[in-house]
């Protein structure tokens, strides 16, 4: 999933790490994946067809635009290359979103994901990353600064030691795995708790491309050499 226009970071799905651009990671991850019987990449942008088709991926048809703007959910746009490929007969028995933006996904991140489905015959998988704070200490502070929610979990707590309090998780954008079937009659990606899995991933790889500091970090993980870009090139 690759749309052409990004505010935060202009071109952001062709821009390059390490002499790669951001689509080519996922492209070459799942290449070397054991699973993918099919990979496209769904995109308004030509430019980006071209990149995607010089890595090996199919480029079946052209996101319209009203799912590449800022509003657009990606739901709606799994949705759309779902329809596509009913409309020619062809169905799956999983989809997996790979997004540019998160390009450290390694080939054993895709086979975990898939591992994990058939093992749990789950809805859903996703990775994950530790958010670095005990989840008591997780939660969100309102517009005027009150942070209710947060000194309710802490106020009956007899040890606030982070060190013996339970971690809290949260997606990282590495994977995003759905079956075909549970996905296609949902209204969202979330809609089936008790079959929903996550796996943790290398805290080396949890970099995801919103802002241009975060591509500067990417680069300069490569150029010190924390990613081992042999996976990818």
């Amino acid at each position: 999933m690759a749309r052409g226009g990004s505010k935060g970071v202009p071109g952001k799905n062709i821009r390059e790490i390490g002499g790669l651009p951001l689509l080519a990671f996922k492209a070459r991850a799942a290449q070397r994946s054991k699973n993918p019987s099919r990979i496209i990449v769904s995109t308004d942008s030509l430019q980006i067809q071209d990149v995607a088709r010089r890595y090996n991926v199919e480029v079946p048809f052209t996101r319209p635009a009203e799912l590449a703007s800022d509003t657009a959910t990606n739901f709606a746009v799994l949705h759309h290359a779902m329809d596509h490929f009913e409309a020619r007969g062809e169905k799956f028995d999983a989809l997996m979103m790979l997004e540019p933006s998160s390009p450290f996904t390694k080939p054993e991140d895709i086979d975990r994901a898939v591992a994990i489905m058939i093992e749990k015959n789950a809805s859903l998988v996703v990775s994950m990353r530790d958010v670095d704070n005990p989840a008591p200490f997780v939660g969100p502070m309102e517009s005027d600064g009150r942070i209710s929610k947060i000194v309710d979990n802490l106020k009956d707590l007899k040890n606030v030691n982070r060190q013996v309090l339970p971690h809290a998780y949260t997606l990282n954008g590495v994977v995003y795995l759905f079956r075909w079937d549970k996905f296609r009659n949902r209204e969202t990606f979330y809609s089936d708790p008790e079959n929903s899995y996550g796996f943790e991933t290398d805290p080396r790889c949890n970099v995801e491309i919103d802002s241009e500091l975060n591509l500067e970090w990417a680069r300069f993980l490569v150029e010190k050499k924390f990613i081992d870009m042999s996976l990818w090139l």
